[in-house]
């Protein structure tokens, strides 16, 4: 590994810092499995992680040639995956991050990132956000099953907002109808901790992500599978549904006075 520090074309972020390879949550939608044309033998993506011990000494190196930006952790990992609380390449990662004074944006499905409260009150400029796509456990135990249980995620919101911090909600990828259930109520948590803002995106099917999903459909919600798979393979009904699940957001979002921000 010659570097860490990744470019980024993500609106708003600079760089981007994925201090694991593979992920542990095991999320059925994930579209980073691309990363790999074969995984390794026997396993699956979500049952394999590749650990860069050697992520922080290499990020020395790269900020002595980075122009000042803003960095995401993380883009095609969660930072916060059971691992690193063996590991802690994160942690040392924020230490780095803070000497320098670099701008950090976090997002993570973990309430382990709490752990850092300390080194986080060292940065100028931190942003830190969960993903939160359902407040229906069974849900999530589905398409999330080794991922902080929501309650959780929430509950780590509340702390970091209390502590101070900028804080937000990254709803998405939201799963047509299964994920849209729920979501006045997840608003009326997100109200209840007084989050900055929420972020919303769509479920994208790409990278090998369908099957999963599909299966996933089919053996717990089999009545809805033929609304969803419309949703998701009609390029009219795709953007219509979208559009409407916008339009349900923002009136939402007016309703308890939530600032939102859409990725489509």
């Amino acid at each position: 590994m010659k570097s860490i520090l990744s470019r980024s074309g993500i609106y708003g972020i600079d760089y981007s810092i994925n201090p694991y390879f593979g992920c542990m949550h095991g999320c059925l939608y994930c579209y980073a499995r691309y990363i790999l044309k074969r995984f390794p033998a026997g396993l699956k993506w979500g049952e394999f992680v590749h650990v860069k011990i050697n992520a922080p000494r290499i990020l020395i190196k790269d900020l002595r040639h980075a122009k000042f930006g803003r960095i995401l952790l993380s883009s095609v990992t969660d930072p916060y995956q059971p691992i690193e609380s063996k590991y802690e390449v994160t942690r040392k990662i924020l230490r780095i991050l803070a000497s320098k004074k670099f701008p950090v944006t976090i997002l993570t499905k973990s309430s382990l990132v709490t752990r850092d409260v300390d080194l986080l009150r060292l940065f100028r400029d931190v942003e830190i956000g969960l993903t939160i796509t359902t407040i229906n456990e069974d849900v999530r135990s589905i398409f999330e099953p080794r991922a902080s249980p929501s309650y959780e995620r929430l509950n780590a919101l509340k702390q970091l907002k209390e502590d101070g911090f900028t804080v937000f909600a990254f709803l998405g990828p939201l799963i047509p109808v299964i994920c849209e259930e729920g979501l006045e109520s997840l608003i009326k948590e997100l109200k209840k901790i007084n989050v900055d803002y929420v972020v919303v995106d769509k479920l994208n099917v790409k990278a090998g992500n369908w099957p999963y999903i599909k299966n996933a459909i089919l053996n717990y919600f089999p009545q809805l599978f033929q609304r969803i798979e419309e949703i998701l393979f009609n390029r009219g009904e795709y953007a219509r549904y979208y559009l409407d699940l916008k339009y349900k957001l923002l009136s939402l979002a007016s309703d308890y006075d939530l600032e939102v921000e859409f990725c489509y």
